[in-house]
């Protein structure tokens, strides 16, 4: 009997150095696709997709920057979905993590695969030729996956009280479950550095080559977006999509050019919610399981914290994630070698 999933893309920051050669290990017999991508990577002067993915290293610089990293994910992502059994699985809706709702996009059908890539390539390379700022992750769960006595509201004073000083930005990024991102301008994010507690010994942590995506600094590249993006690339989804909002689009009623509108300006301006867009999902379409596209493994760890703080199924906290996890696996990841087999 076939499970019903919704499907979740990932956003920056996924393919590093153990992801090398993701394409080539999980998408050899892809390479139509995949050869259609390097194609308009190639025809722009860009380093095709395969070629990034089949280097001899990873390089941090090279690999994470924008114009690179995007499309790069991006190939992987989406390759990954095509894979997904549809003997095995009835996919009901899709969203995704920050550059992971171009992905989602994609996925749903609202942009076609190669106007998927147009999308991502041109706002992944205007991230890098003009994008300002940085973005930071700071833990607002304890290791249980609760709020420990408000800490979620103590770091959002600390960050408005900053960001109210003169030549200070600093702003909220991304809802990430248990954790926030927070994006600003150097001042901010070193000012936040040094007044928020150490935690674990990494928190806070910047995010290389990010910039202060989902705030008011992004705003010439949301209208270069637009400039360069035209609506005429969007069209109808065929599955339900679920934004960084968590609002809801349907097949066949969806409204094009708020589609494209939000997107392209509301999508890069402001906060990311991903955590509301993982209870949206849960609670409006109800499915049996999360499928996490790759490449890597780390926004598993965000769905599975956003389904306790949705307390979805009763989950609300790790202990009950991890039980009902061995018990009726609700979440499965492509990125994680042990768990691929079972979405494919």
């Amino acid at each position: 009997m076939k499970q019903t999933a919704v499907v979740v893309a990932p956003g920056r920051g996924t393919y590093n150095k153990t992801e090398l050669g993701y394409l080539k290990r999980h998408h050899a017999n892809r390479s139509a696709i995949i050869g259609e991508f390097d194609g308009y990577r190639t025809a722009l002067g860009q380093e095709a997709v395969s070629k990034l993915d089949n280097a001899a290293r990873f390089s941090g610089p090279h690999h994470t920057r924008g114009d690179n990293a995007s499309p790069l994910i991006y190939a992987c992502a989406y390759a990954d979905f095509l894979s997904i059994s549809a003997e095995k699985f009835d996919i009901i809706g899709v969203t995704g993590n920050s550059m992971g709702w171009y992905i989602a996009l994609a996925c749903a059908g609202a942009l076609s695969p190669m106007a998927g890539l147009d999308v991502v390539n041109t706002m992944g390379t205007l991230m890098h030729e003009r994008g300002v700022g940085g973005q930071l992750i700071y833990p607002v769960t304890d290791e249980d996956w609760r709020d420990p006595g408000g800490k979620r509201a103590e770091v959002l004073a600390i960050m408005s009280e900053i960001d109210n000083r003169a030549n200070h930005r600093l702003a909220l990024s991304i809802d990430l479950g248990g954790m926030l991102v927070l994006a600003g301008d150097e001042t901010g994010l070193e000012a936040f550095e040094k007044q928020a507690p150490r935690v674990q010994d990494r928190f806070p942590m910047r995010l290389q080559n990010h910039a202060a995506f989902h705030t008011e600094l992004m705003a010439p590249i949301a209208a270069e977006g637009q400039r360069r993006l035209p609506q005429t690339l969007f069209q109808q989804p065929k599955l339900p999509l679920v934004d960084g909002r968590g609002g809801l689009w349907h097949p066949k009623s969806s409204d094009l050019g708020a589609l494209w509108s939000y997107t392209l300006q509301h999508q890069v301006v402001e906060p990311y919610d991903f955590s509301a867009a993982i209870r949206t999902a849960a609670r409006e379409l109800m499915p049996d399981v999360f499928i996490v596209l790759g490449p890597g493994t780390t926004l598993g760890g965000a769905v599975a914290q956003s389904f306790v703080s949705a307390n979805w199924r009763g989950m609300s906290d790790k202990a009950e994630f991890q039980a009902e996890q061995s018990k009726t696996p609700r979440l499965i990841s492509m990125g994680m070698e042990n768990q691929r087999d079972t979405a494919t």
